[in-house]
């Protein structure tokens, strides 16, 4: 077919962010336990709960398997347990499935798997939450989690995603993150996690965590052992640092385009903090980020099983999306957040050409060769993507762009679908 009528040409542009990147994360994971004192806190031959949730962190097999193989190396009994809310539509296989996706399996990590979603009681915040902790982890004798520190996607503060996190909505499972949010829809998701975290250090099971951080380009900076005694404050001043680390498009755009969505890439399915949306409908509500005027989702990665949240915050989606969408997951998990909004249903259509020919049409543009566009694989890898040439001269100001040849015009197959650059270059194809 020809190329997109009227469109711009793109270009090919690679982002190059500082790298932070460590050589050894075996070994870094094992200086970082040996100092923390946390094996001194159980007795040998006790089983100590590993808590992994359900992030696509990079390099989470090496990294938990490096933290199973410390802990047998001080005598003491593993095992693993999914630290994840009501991910893996709330059920107790599939939040072993979404590990083992992960290559986290009790083969691969020479250690047990358990999955369950039953409880036991904490007692009450003294902003009347009822607490409740995953039981198998409440049996063992201490409890480590395992989890990486970030900025969360639906607010901003001084303590966001990360082990506080974790330690409430994960260690909940599906009935604690339910009421926790709702307490939430109040007080606000920081004092919520807060509250029930430390709510959770009463019960004497937390060993401490295993915190992860990671650069711009998605690659694993710093693990630190976080000892219980100073938990939240360190976390804290671990967030500020991988804010420093936050990757940012470019430049202000009237479209974006993005590939595929999903959990894998964002809790919300698409990180907020990368497309500037709210999951409850704001648009462009975080200051400091680029203005984006609309976006465009093309898929729905396999590795969100079926659960489309997020989709809300498109303003067009590709039908595909809609006919892999599995509405379980999707309703259990944005119930279960209490936000509704972040699932409503977009503007869609069949073919990628009508998807760009419509919502090109609303950006206020009398000529769409003057619509700026980006193109990313998805909201966490924002090395590779393309531009449209009307910001050549705004791509070549920024020392950190580097332009891989010639502008070209959007291709289209015989489908109307567009023939994907950014795949072909990472040699990564687009999920059918």
């Amino acid at each position: 077919m020809p190329p997109a009528a009227d469109l711009a040409p793109f270009l090919l542009v690679r982002q190059h962010f500082d790298s932070h990147k460590l050589n050894d994360i075996p070994g870094a994971v094992h200086r970082t336990l040996s100092t923390s004192g946390m094996a001194s806190k159980v007795k040998p031959g006790s089983e100590v709960a590993i808590g992994v949730g359900s992030r696509g962190i990079a390099n989470i097999d090496v990294i938990v398997g490096a933290a199973v193989a410390w802990w047998k190396a001080q005598g003491m009994r593993p095992f693993l347990f999914p630290a994840m809310g009501s991910h893996g539509a709330a059920t107790a296989a599939g939040q072993a499935a979404v590990l083992a996706k992960y290559g986290i399996t009790e083969a691969s990590m020479g250690c047990p798997v358990r999955s369950s979603l039953a409880v036991v009681e904490l007692g009450v915040t003294p902003e009347g939450i009822p607490v409740v902790m995953d039981r198998t982890a409440y049996r063992a004798s201490g409890v480590m989690l395992c989890g990486r520190v970030k900025w969360h996607t639906d607010f901003s503060g001084t303590l966001e995603s990360g082990l506080f996190k974790m330690m409430a909505i994960g260690l909940g499972k599906a009935s604690g993150a339910k009421c926790y949010h709702t307490f939430a829809y109040r007080l606000g998701l920081e004092a919520m996690i807060r509250s029930v975290g430390r709510q959770v250090l009463t019960s004497r099971r937390i060993l401490g965590g295993l915190a992860i951080l990671e650069d711009s380009s998605h690659d694993t900076a710093h693990i630190e052992a976080v000892p219980v005694e100073n938990m939240e404050r360190r976390e804290e001043e671990l967030l500020a640092l991988a804010k420093t680390w936050l990757p940012h498009l470019p430049a202000a755009l009237d479209v974006l385009i993005v590939n595929e969505m999903g959990k894998i890439f964002a809790g919300s399915g698409l990180d907020t903090k990368v497309i500037n949306r709210a999951v409850w409908g704001d648009i462009n509500p975080w200051p400091g980020i680029p203005h984006i005027g609309r976006v465009f989702v093309r898929d729905l990665s396999p590795l969100s099983y079926g659960n489309a949240t997020g989709i809300g915050m498109a303003d067009v989606v590709h039908r595909r999306i809609l006919k892999k969408m599995r509405r379980q997951p999707t309703y259990v998990n944005a119930l279960t957040s209490s936000q509704p909004a972040s699932i409503r249903m977009p503007i869609h259509f069949p073919t990628d050409r009508e998807c760009l020919s419509a919502i090109c049409s609303t950006v206020g543009r009398q000529d769409p060769a003057n619509a700026t566009v980006g193109w990313i694989a998805n909201t966490l890898d924002l090395g590779l993507m393309a531009c449209s040439a009307n910001l050549r001269g705004e791509l070549e100001r920024n020392p950190r762009i580097e332009i891989l040849g010639d502008a070209r015009p959007l291709e289209f197959d015989e489908h109307g679908d567009l023939v994907d650059w950014l795949a072909a270059q990472s040699e990564q194809p687009l999920s059918a």
